[in-house]
């Protein structure tokens, strides 16, 4: 019968930036175990039937699936959150646009829309901090709906709530303080889109036409119709289209209008205040 430790020296993942990582990760989650666990019993023996699960895992790695779709589940912000194929995976980057929105409208009640919310991570981020917030998350996808929802329920946060809609398309007559979004930002033609964990990624949350602003160009235009008057919008985008994002803020009346820098010093997020009455 195998070890731990022998199942772990085995583990080959050629392709992985992080390999001992990730076979610690795989075979703690067939055990229902942590990866200290590992490390302190690593004479321990593992049944076949889990032992199976594990190579079977290590096998889907290997072949450059995603760890959070084999495992289910993914870390982000102070929550941990399921996932699926038909979402987007939650990315530490991502939290720049929630350490933003918190810091741009006060703690005190608001309404706070979520546009494209995938699993719910922005949204739920958002009602976790600030109770005080009504916070909607909206997605095209009902798959994506349903899991935000049950990540929702899971986490028991009663001031969020997710329905279907494509943009603002189902929002008719409502308004918010704070719009937020993580949309999909790539070119059609970037050559990342064949590399990594995106393989794997629904492309419909990736990519955004020929420069990458479709999306983010549709989302600036009607912002204002569902803004109050002085309310902010915030926006993930890629790396290298800070000025692109901010000159369309400027030329649709946001003003205001700024960037802020990830922890790899990109201008990974623009957002800008709503002057109409």
């Amino acid at each position: 019968m195998a070890t731990i430790e022998s199942l772990l020296n085995g583990a080959v993942l050629a392709d992985s930036p992080s390999p001992q990582l990730d076979a610690e990760l795989l075979l703690a989650a067939v055990l229902g175990k942590s990866r200290s666990y590992l490390r302190t019993w690593p004479e321990r023996e593992v049944e076949a039937p889990m032992a199976e699960r594990f190579l079977a895992n290590l096998a889907r790695r290997q072949q450059g699936e995603p760890i959070a779709y084999i495992l289910g589940h993914q870390g982000f912000w102070s929550l941990d959150l399921e996932v699926a194929p038909h979402t987007l995976i939650p990315r530490p980057d991502t939290e720049l646009l929630v350490e933003t929105a918190l810091a741009t409208i006060p703690a005190t009640p608001a309404a706070v829309l979520d546009l494209g919310t995938g699993t719910g991570a922005i949204a739920l981020a958002l009602a976790s901090e600030r109770p005080a917030w009504r916070v909607v998350g909206v997605d095209r996808v009902d798959e994506a709906v349903a899991l935000a929802t049950r990540n929702q329920q899971r986490l028991n946060l009663a001031n969020v709530r997710f329905h279907a809609s494509h943009w603002f398309s189902q929002l008719a007559g409502q308004r918010f303080q704070l719009i937020v979004s993580n949309p999909p930002y790539i070119a059609s033609d970037d050559r990342h889109l064949g590399e990594g964990d995106v393989r794997f990624e629904p492309s419909s949350a990736l990519v955004a036409g020929a420069d990458g602003l479709d999306d983010i160009r549709l989302i600036i235009a009607n912002a204002g119709d569902y803004l109050q008057a002085g309310g902010w919008l915030l926006l993930e985008h890629g790396y290298d289209q800070a000025q692109a994002v901010r000159d369309l803020l400027t030329a649709n009346g946001f003003s205001a209008v700024e960037s802020r820098r990830d922890l790899g010093g990109h201008e990974r997020i623009s957002f800008g205040q709503c002057t109409h009455e």
